[in-house]
């Protein structure tokens, strides 16, 4: 049966999995299907439309394709002349009235939990930990709001990380915990973690499948789920007619605006999507997107991770993403915002920890700023080695 429900599956996304495999980042002339997921959460966004709402779209039409061609060949005048004077039949009532009633449900429950996962942001922690081959016993503090405690396994993760690889232990099988919703967790490993070996436990009730999760794998739940940090930064956006501003408060709150190329500064692919200034951001980090606009309704939408949030002006909108891949994700605005709204594009540069810290101080020097980091010893944050956090 297992096996029956995988070829289904595969059969009905079949063709907008291999379309997005080999899309690049951009939309595609002729292209099906979504661009390539560029974060976990756009990848369970994909999941839920290949894989939920495609195959009962598909059912569903053919059955009222299927009911429609009966109706014409069964009832029409040449093979049905004298028509029935009936007007109610309680069985196909019910069922044209239950079966709709179930197929919502199916629908339902994995979008609220996708809705949940994008509206709230993420506020989980970690606490990294140097073993000595003697200590089994780690203290990880629960200080969490009442209503979002660490208060079962799927909400902890323990890490064991020697500097060249990182193993993620199991629950009950390699540590057990003592204290499930009070303020301190006492995590206890089977074995002691060998000396050098920093232990990382991270926690909180933001979760999430892990990245690369196999479609067939996500059909059955079968998903390996990972606890999300909170953002180690905020990136500001606001809209104007016709460019984007942002500015980073976290690093000195330098600001700078985003405008598209001309046509002749870029590539025909790349013209309407290329930018004089791209934002910049890490690799691996949970990132706050607060968002407002200085004069119409703008919308700032990253279709790679499935991003689209309203600017309006004289209020803030707030959302986040975490990427997990390197490289140049491109949107533009979605919301029309007057004669040059196709003339908004958005440009996100993923790059690597000590880049992105470059970066920050090239664009501090441009503001007449100090430099933030120290050149000998890169400043790491969620994506760092454990080495480096540990000290």
């Amino acid at each position: 049966m297992k096996r029956l429900l995988n070829a289904a599956f595969a059969a009905t996304t079949g063709i907008s999995v291999w379309a997005a495999s080999v899309a690049h980042a951009l939309p595609e002339q002729g292209g099906v299907g979504m661009v390539p997921a560029g974060s976990a959460l756009a990848e369970e966004v994909q999941f839920f439309h290949n894989g939920v709402l495609l195959p009962i779209i598909t059912v569903i039409s053919l059955f009222v394709l299927a009911l429609l061609i009966w109706v014409v060949l069964r009832y029409n005048r040449k093979a049905n002349p004298e028509a029935r004077k009936f007007s109610h039949n309680t069985m196909i009532e019910v069922l044209w009235t239950g079966i709709p009633i179930i197929i919502l449900l199916v629908i339902s429950l994995p979008s609220f939990e996708v809705l949940f996962k994008d509206g709230i942001t993420p506020d989980g922690k970690q606490v990294v930990s140097r073993g000595d081959g003697q200590t089994v016993d780690f203290v990880f503090p629960n200080d969490f709001p009442e209503s979002r405690m660490v208060s079962r396994a799927g909400h902890l993760q323990v890490i064991l990380d020697d500097g060249s690889s990182r193993t993620v232990l199991k629950h009950k099988r390699d540590y057990t915990v003592d204290g499930w919703g009070e303020r301190d967790l006492v995590v206890s490993l089977d074995n002691p973690a060998p000396s050098g070996t920093s232990v990382i436990i991270r926690g909180g009730r933001s979760t999430q499948n892990v990245s690369g999760c196999p479609m067939a794998k996500r059909y059955f739940d079968g998903c390996e789920k990972e606890v999300v940090l909170a953002p180690t930064m905020t990136l500001k956006v606001n809209g104007y007619q016709w460019n984007w501003q942002y500015s980073y408060p976290d690093f000195g709150d330098f600001d700078f605006f985003s405008n598209m190329l001309p046509e002749d500064q870029t590539t025909p692919e790349l013209y309407r999507f290329e930018v004089d200034n791209r934002v910049v951001v890490p690799v691996g980090e949970t990132i706050r997107v607060t968002i407002t606009a200085n004069d119409v309704i703008h919308s700032w939408a990253l279709p790679n991770f499935t991003l689209k949030i309203d600017a309006v002006p004289g209020r803030i909108n707030e959302t986040w993403f975490r990427p997990e891949r390197e490289g140049i994700y491109y949107g533009q605005c979605s919301e029309i915002c007057g004669v040059r709204h196709s003339f908004m594009p958005i440009a996100v540069e993923v790059v690597s920890r000590p880049e992105f810290e470059a970066w920050v101080d090239s664009q501090r020097a441009l503001a007449g700023l100090e430099p933030m980091f120290d050149t000998d010893k890169v400043k790491l944050a969620q994506a760092a080695d454990a080495d480096a956090a540990a000290e």
